[in-house]
């Protein structure tokens, strides 16, 4: 490809991580590898994370997938986690397909990518089969959280819940309270910790002073949405920081094949 790869993302109105977390990894990337990108938002209305806020901005994205296939971008990102799993296990297939179809329709075909799909993605490539997770969330939409990766066949063996509803607030946490949260999940038996399970709240700057910590493959929704995106443009999934998961043993790796639900 001639241009940079252009990377669109649908972001909630009050999200301000996604689009300096994913710029960062693909950013520090750059350091290592040929290819350029360049980065490209529609914005949704929320700024609560209630379910009931969360409904109503999911039904904004079909307008969102079209507005960045008007600008042809490369691979759509659809930044909230929490929207698709509140919709109901295995909504991110359902998600992807529809918004892709937007796409098409458009004359701007491209792959669409969800967190909530590329976290699960992530736990899978890394065989990961039981995890412990921190999440920003209100217990009852944690519990959510919890339930649809559960339907996907991970056992969640501790989970955190921090209990912020405003969505800024979520993204004001500080990065370095998650290394205390992190030590202490009951994670002796789990395969890998997801330190951030939320687009919005920061873990970027932390991801592998914990994995040294805890000596198990760390991951944030962010990480596993950057690991999917370049997959789905067909690039190898590296960058020099950003856990297990994009540290260059699954640089290649894509999940293994499952049953839509």
């Amino acid at each position: 490809m001639s241009r940079p790869f252009r990377i669109g993302q649908i972001v909630p109105s009050s999200n301000v991580t996604m689009e300096t977390e994913i710029p960062a990894l693909l950013r520090a990337r750059e350091t290592v590898a040929p290819e350029r990108f360049t980065f490209h938002s529609s914005r949704m209305r929320m700024t609560r994370v209630t379910a009931d806020e969360l409904a109503a901005m999911d039904g904004e994205s079909d307008r969102c997938a079209v507005e960045l296939s008007d600008a042809r971008v490369d691979v759509l990102g659809y930044a909230c986690l929490v929207a698709i799993m509140s919709m109901g296990p295995g909504y991110h297939r359902e998600s992807q397909r529809r918004l892709h179809a937007r796409t098409v329709d458009n004359g701007g075909p491209a792959p669409v990518v969800t967190s909530a799909g590329a976290l699960v993605d992530g736990l899978r490539v890394l065989d990961a089969r039981r995890i412990v997770l921190i999440a920003p969330y209100l217990p009852e939409l944690t519990r959510t959280v919890v339930d649809y990766i559960e339907a996907e066949g991970v056992d969640v063996l501790d989970h955190r819940a921090l209990g912020v509803p405003d969505n800024l607030d979520v993204a004001a946490l500080d990065p370095r309270g998650l290394i205390t949260h992190a030590q202490e999940l009951d994670r002796s038996d789990a395969d890998a910790v997801v330190l951030s399970a939320c687009v919005q709240m920061p873990s970027l700057d932390v991801i592998d002073e914990v994995q040294q910590l805890l000596g198990k493959p760390v991951l944030s929704a962010a990480v596993a949405t950057t690991h999917r995106m370049l997959r789905a443009l067909d690039l190898p999934a590296v960058a020099p920081l950003g856990g297990a998961l994009l540290g260059g043993g699954y640089a290649l790796a894509d999940p293994p094949a499952t049953v839509a639900l």
